[in-house]
């Protein structure tokens, strides 16, 4: 019996768009002081690869996003940017800094998004988007779940319409458990991002890397009182609060960053 030829992802020029969550933090394989790797890289890494693996040229790939940014400055700034650069792949994922706000409106959100994404169809652009995350187990985040829920329900709307891709974010089993997500409690770790990449293959019509991709991970012991406190003690002191005092002056964890990746170049698979 002979084996099936290897499926070549049909595109040539991939552009990520967003924020921190698709400038990669916190995967962060070369240290803290290099640039971040993420969902966005691994995708671009293992559609190279399976492109090489075909017999074609690798994917190019450029990535725009930059931590911090709100919706507006991501359609209004970097989705021309990404037009200029002819990709016939964009992954195009924003919102979460905005409902994180109290002024975050899902409806005026998503009115933006499917704005972009038009753009984006009518240039012939295949779109990639993801909903947001499940945080039900966040004793913080978890106040927006509801608007974050409403947003996600119009982004499977604006994916129907368009003809776009869409992550399941919301839906994934492993996303439940803390080892997949960073100290700050809002950014995953290098296995979240892991599983992200091959969440964003299965949202893509291609077959995953391994099927139990989203299995979820065997559960550990509880935890003691006494640590969960001492860790949520450190949380807010660490984490929180700085994020709570760049909000009160108007201040963002981008500011005065350029994307990481501007230019779109070859993907070598690792």
């Amino acid at each position: 019996m002979t084996e099936a030829a290897p499926t070549t992802p049909p595109w040539t020029r991939y552009v990520a768009l967003g924020d921190s969550f698709t400038e990669g933090l916190w995967d962060a394989p070369d240290g803290l002081d290099a640039p971040m790797r993420g969902w966005a890289d691994l995708l671009a890494e293992r559609l190279s690869a399976r492109r090489t693996a075909a017999g074609a040229a690798p994917l190019e790939y450029a990535n725009l996003a930059i931590r911090g940014r709100r919706l507006a400055p991501i359609v209004d700034d970097q989705v021309p940017a990404a037009l200029a650069l002819a990709p016939d792949l964009v992954s195009l994922v924003g919102g979460g800094n905005d409902l994180l706000r109290p002024d975050g409106n899902p409806d005026r959100l998503a009115a933006r998004l499917e704005a972009a994404v038009v753009r984006l169809r009518e240039a012939g652009v295949d779109v990639l988007m993801a909903t947001g995350f499940d945080s039900a187990d966040s004793p913080v985040v978890r106040l927006t779940r509801a608007k974050v829920a409403i947003y996600n329900t119009m982004i499977w709307s604006i994916a129907r319409r368009q003809g776009a891709h869409v992550v399941d974010l919301w839906g994934m089993r492993a996303l439940h458990d803390w080892r997949m997500w960073a100290e700050d409690r809002i950014h995953l770790t290098s296995a979240g991002h892991e599983r992200v990449a091959q969440a964003a293959l299965v949202a893509l019509g291609l077959e995953p890397d391994a099927p139990g991709w989203d299995d979820p991970l065997t559960p550990l012991p509880p935890t003691p009182f006494t640590d969960r406190a001492r860790a949520n003690a450190r949380w807010l002191r660490v984490h929180a609060a700085p994020w709570a005092t760049r909000r009160v002056q108007h201040r963002s964890s981008g500011d005065g960053r350029s994307p990481k990746r501007p230019v779109p170049t070859p993907v070598e698979p690792a």
